[in-house]
């Protein structure tokens, strides 16, 4: 157990501070994973923005800790204009309150969200995430 003085300085993780451990987690990722990515974004905002939230059908913000934003790879073309990129939304607060409540690592859970949200969109399997979050060293703090 870790000494309880250790916490006593603590303070939340800031949204930079996220954006390190989404950068860590990338990296982490095994190579062909990410280059189906392309030139993705991952972008850290406190809570999912409402019009997200009413498009999804979730009444509680705190319920929905990432989101993939970008064109459906059924609807790509190569004649579209350019568009924004491809962005994973990682969703601090809804991601801190999921933490507060477990036994993971908060390194581990921002990676879990990370792989889930590509994933669902490339259409992977629980299982094929599954093993990219093992290859990936299972997100573990280091």
């Amino acid at each position: 157990m870790q000494n309880i003085s250790d916490w006593r300085d603590a303070t939340a993780p800031t949204l930079s501070d996220f954006e390190r451990l989404a950068a860590m987690a990338w990296e982490r990722l095994p190579s062909e994973f990410r280059s189906m990515c392309n030139d993705l974004v991952i972008r850290v905002e406190d809570f999912a923005p409402d019009e997200a939230l009413d498009d999804l059908g979730i009444e509680d913000a705190f319920e929905l800790m990432g989101l993939y934003q970008g064109v459906s790879l059924d609807r790509k073309s190569v004649m579209d204009p350019s568009r924004e990129p491809d962005m994973v939304f990682l969703f601090r607060r809804a991601i801190l309150d999921y933490w507060s409540e477990g036994e993971e690592t908060l390194g581990h859970l921002v990676t879990h969200v990370l792989v889930h949200e590509i994933g669902h969109h490339f259409g992977l399997s629980d299982s094929d995430m599954e093993a990219i979050e093992q290859e990936a060293g299972g997100g573990h703090d280091h």
